[in-house]
């Protein structure tokens, strides 16, 4: 199995994941429901590890449940990584770390407060009994005791969290005093999965566009957040495995689309339907694809692997970028190309035309005025909104 899609799930998580009930003592029992990704990040390389640290990760939820687990992730360390402690609790209202009186819960690993994480793989908690809501900021702490070798990270969180430099011990603290330092980037914590009402979730593959580049850091105005708004009334988590500088034929900034998709993607629990759009770095990159036929093989290849799982595939065509530095007519005329056949090739299950929605009816070339967040590439979260609204709730299954 592919270093990228290897994930080390634990026999009692799956011992849970199927039984009645599970039970704490200061908890009623946890009804047995389907597992239903509610937030994902797709890990994107590594940064220098943090010793000693408790990292206090903030994700937003999509979906909510009676009980979670956590996923982590060694998948670019180059060492075995020791887990020292990792919790999990509601984050209180007005934002910062500190957590829901109440809320905080320990996390285990087949009954262990500990683990140690081999490289290359991802590690799943026990389940964690913690009714969550849809739409809440969850607070994720591990505490890293010894230096593990680099940090598998996701680079464009556009979220703060915070790090307590003295973590030993501070991982279950309610109260944020300790993590007086901030960082932009998600260590080591590559999913939340939830067990309750949610009917399935929804991935959103792609590169910096699907990331959230260009809109309002710590809002969660990135188009796949504003796709769970909508989606909230059906009943399906939206999962985020944006990449900025992704590449759907090569590798870019992390494993290229076709590497990445088990583990990012089809893996991911409760999977229904995902969602394409990728492939702009490809054409505007170095070296430059400047062959559609190459773009609609690997589109293939995504579709006929997630169909093996059951699970339908929407194409987003690719977006204008127009005023970019990387921009060229010949580049253009690649992706024109490319969006025709995503659009009339039959290759994908639906189609959300995002070039259509948000290019600018002047010059389809570039990107609407009041969706540039100024780089003429990326969205401002007006222009996220729009590729949101773009997708049919209906073609989702």
């Amino acid at each position: 199995m592919a270093k990228a899609g290897r994930v080390l799930v634990l026999l009692l998580v799956l011992f849970f994941g199927a039984t009645a009930t599970t039970a704490t003592a200061d908890t009623a029992p946890v009804l047995s429901s389907v597992w239903t990704g509610t937030w994902e990040t797709a890990p994107s390389g590594t940064a220098a590890a943090l010793p000693g640290a408790a990292i206090r990760n903030v994700v937003h939820t999509s979906v909510g449940g009676t009980a979670v687990r956590i996923r982590l992730s060694n998948r670019f360390g180059s060492a075995p990584l020791t887990l020292g402690a990792v919790t999990v609790a509601l984050r209180r209202a007005g934002g910062g770390p500190a957590a829901v009186v109440g809320s905080m819960r320990v996390a285990t690993f087949s009954g262990a407060e500990t683990v140690t994480v081999p490289p290359g793989w991802d590690v799943l908690t026990d389940p964690v009994p913690l009714t969550v809501p849809a739409a809440a900021d969850l607070l994720v702490t591990v505490f890293t005791p010894a230096d593990s070798g680099p940090a598998t990270y996701h680079r464009t969180a556009l979220q703060t969290s915070y790090v307590a430099a003295q973590g030993e011990e501070r991982a279950a603290d309610e109260d944020g005093t300790a993590y007086s330092a901030k960082t932009r980037y998600w260590y080591y914590v590559a999913g939340v999965d939830v067990r309750g009402p949610a009917v399935g979730s929804v991935v959103a593959f792609g590169d910096s566009l699907t990331d959230g580049n260009g809109s309002t850091a710590d809002a969660n105005h990135r188009w796949p957040d504003r796709l769970a708004e909508r989606l909230q009334s059906r009943r399906l988590g939206v999962l985020n495995a944006g990449i900025g500088g992704n590449r759907l034929l090569r590798d870019g900034v992390g494993p290229g689309a076709l590497s990445r998709l088990d583990a990012d993607a089809l893996s991911r629990a409760g999977v229904r339907a995902l969602i394409v759009l990728e492939g702009i770095n490809d054409i505007k990159g170095t070296p430059a694809a400047s062959d559609p036929a190459a773009f609609v093989e690997a589109y293939r290849e995504i579709v006929s692997r997630a169909h093996a799982h059951g699970i339908r595939v929407v194409g987003g065509t690719l977006t204008p970028y127009g005023g970019y530095t990387d921009f060229t007519a010949a580049r253009e005329a690649v992706r024109q190309k490319v969006n025709a056949l995503i659009r009339t090739g039959g290759v994908f299950d639906a189609v959300a035309d995002f070039d259509a929605t948000v290019r600018d009816p002047a010059s389809p070339e570039r990107i609407r005025p009041d969706y540039d967040p100024g780089d003429h590439l990326h969205f401002n979260d007006a222009g996220m909104r729009a590729l949101a609204d773009t997708v049919d709730p209906a073609v989702l299954g």
